[in-house]
């Protein structure tokens, strides 16, 4: 394969390969994900046929995580995340302490030291925000209570696992590293341990404090900016900028992952009037590149790691599905909350993913993981990402029988604290949900008040929101002199103005325009129109009135008609030797 084409061929045959094994898996009533993981293993170097560059499906992969958290983002606000944080920080934390020490037993059992126990209980503790949110949306469950105190607690975990990522190196000669103890140095910078969490914490925080405040300012400005251009194919290449720029940044400035750079891209875009368009502009592209998270998955599995250690692979697999589970099932429960909450938390966190990958990696390098946990934390994956749907299944089973025997218990346990994390996330809710209906009874306002906009999309018609210059006259005020050049075109939001024509004035009231003469004939003004009442204007300014109407040509035919009735009207009133048009 030449190598100028090795991207071309990695994607060309990742979408064939996928396509046509996902479409299997659905046949067979298994989940599609099932069928992308088992392209990924058909493509892999462990079996024979095409094997693609694994490199390459490795970055591209990591786009579909960008593309996919920063989806998330966009659906989620900071107000959401912090409502949540009385049960996703402590839960997260005490579960990554408890499975990680569960791993630590089970990598002793197998005659491991402290260090591949650490690394290996580590990597079974976090778990896969992709496959999360891919299970939480196939069930409806990602807007619900339970799925933001889910995704709440993937964050946590991911923010925890960045930290680790960190300590590792600086920890691996303690933890007995026997190979790679340079490597452990060089990437710990040689600063005392204290030091380097300070500055892996200030940096994290940084980081934090920008995207909660100064983003939220800074990011829908931008894309404000960019929509009021007018250009769909600029809109959208800003969007994929941003989420993929800040996601970049917070990696190589800050040191976070890239998919909490894009989440945290994603909440502050969620701010701005234009985050539903943004959402439907790159979801295309997160259901295409999320595939190839999957794919990229497939293609680090060893098959044979099921012969060589098939008791090792089934003790890592118990404890990701019955360990984890369990653990924070009964944390959710003892922090009050409802027994579904910790079934749906339960069941979110029984798979591993992305972080487990690059923790068992970094593990190999410094010496501290041998190379079979990383076969068997791999294959833990595996599994644990192909049954996690039956794990859903399980949970709301264990749910309806939980019901079924004790009702009481059940609709009475953790009620209160449930019934206050549902309204503050219904308030949080309701405050979004008031900012779209402002949004979307500002956009019907413009049409009632001028139907003439009906005539274009809803894009153009939010663009016309952006491209418009609020300006207000008193009454008696001049606001068009004759002679002069053509600034823009007036709509009359409120109030009223007089043309004043040679013969009589001519009373234009809310709902009419005046002004497009000029900017369509290019000449000067030919009347002078005075406020006679406390107006409203929505002004469009030459140079944003001739780039819209270009490229909406209906609309620029109803004024050009408009224009000349009022033209030939104008001329009417005139006296019979003058023909020249109005303002």
């Amino acid at each position: 394969m030449h190598h100028e084409v090795s991207l071309i061929a990695t994607v060309a045959v990742s979408f064939v390969f996928a396509a046509v094994c996902g479409y299997l898996a659905d046949r067979l009533r298994l989940p599609p994900l099932v069928g992308y993981l088992v392209a990924g293993i058909l493509m892999g170097p462990f079996t024979p046929g095409f094997i693609a560059d694994a490199a390459l499906a490795s970055q591209l992969a990591e786009m579909g995580v960008i593309l996919l958290m920063f989806g998330v983002g966009l659906h989620f606000s900071a107000s959401e995340l912090l409502a949540v944080r009385g049960i996703a920080v402590p839960g997260a934390v005490a579960q990554i302490v408890l499975a990680t020490l569960l791993g630590v037993g089970l990598a002793s059992l197998w005659g491991w030291g402290i260090g591949a126990g650490l690394v290996l209980g580590l990597s079974l503790s976090v778990a896969s925000t992709v496959v999360l949110l891919k299970a939480l949306e196939e069930r409806n469950l990602v807007n619900s209570a339970n799925g933001r105190v889910a995704v709440g607690w993937l964050i946590v975990e991911d923010l925890a696992m960045v930290l680790a990522l960190v300590l590792l190196p600086a920890l691996a000669e303690i933890l007995g590293a026997h190979a790679g103890g340079a490597a452990g140095q060089a990437a710990a910078g040689g600063m005392p341990l204290v030091l380097t969490i300070a500055i892996t914490l200030l940096k994290v925080g940084a980081f934090a404090v920008m995207a909660i405040f100064l983003g939220p300012k800074v990011v829908p400005w931008l894309l404000t900016l960019v929509a009021r251009t007018g250009s769909q194919e600029l809109f959208t290449l800003s969007v994929l900028a941003i989420a993929l720029g800040i996601a970049f940044g917070a990696t190589e400035i800050f040191g976070v992952s890239f998919a909490l750079g894009a989440f945290f891209a994603g909440v502050v875009m969620s701010e701005s009037n234009l985050s539903h368009r943004a959402a439907a502009d790159s979801l295309p592209l997160q259901n295409a590149f999320s595939v190839l998270f999957f794919i990229s998955v497939g293609m680090l599995f060893d098959p044979s790691i099921l012969l060589r250690e098939p008791m090792a692979v089934l003790g890592a697999l118990a404890l990701i599905i019955f360990g984890k589970s369990l653990i924070a099932f009964c944390i959710v429960l003892l922090l009050r909350f409802p027994v579904g909450m910790g079934l749906t938390v339960a069941a979110s966190l029984a798979q591993i993913g992305e972080f487990s990958f690059i923790l068992a990696g970094l593990g190999v390098t410094l010496g501290l993981l041998p190379r079979e946990g990383q076969d068997i934390i791999l294959a833990g994956a595996i599994l644990s990402i192909t049954i996690n749907p039956l794990v859903f299944l399980a949970a709301e089973g264990v749910e309806n029988s939980i019901h079924r025997r004790w009702p009481v218990f059940f609709a009475g346990y953790g009620k209160r604290r449930e019934e206050a994390l549902a309204r503050e996330l219904g308030d949080i809710r309701a405050i979004n949900e008031e900012r779209n209906r402002q949004h979307q009874l500002k956009m019907q306002q413009l049409i009632d008040t001028f139907p003439l906009f009906a005539q274009v999309d809803e894009h153009a018609q939010e663009e016309l929101l952006l491209l418009f210059k609020p300006k207000s006259a008193s009454p008696g005020e001049r606001i068009i002199r004759i002679g002069d050049r053509g600034d823009g075109m007036y709509f009359i939001a409120s109030g009223a103005v007089e043309v004043q024509l040679d013969s009589e004035p001519v009373r234009l009231e809310p709902g009419a325009f005046f002004g497009e003469m000029a900017l369509l004939s290019g000449g000067r003004r030919t009347a002078d129109v005075v406020a006679i009442d406390f107006c409203e204007f929505l002004v469009l300014d030459r140079r944003d009135f001739n780039v819209f109407m270009s490229r909406h040509p209906t609309l620029r035919a109803a004024v050009s008609n408009m224009a000349r009735e009022r033209a030939e009207m104008n001329t009417l009133r005139r006296n019979p030797d003058r023909t020249s048009g109005a303002a």
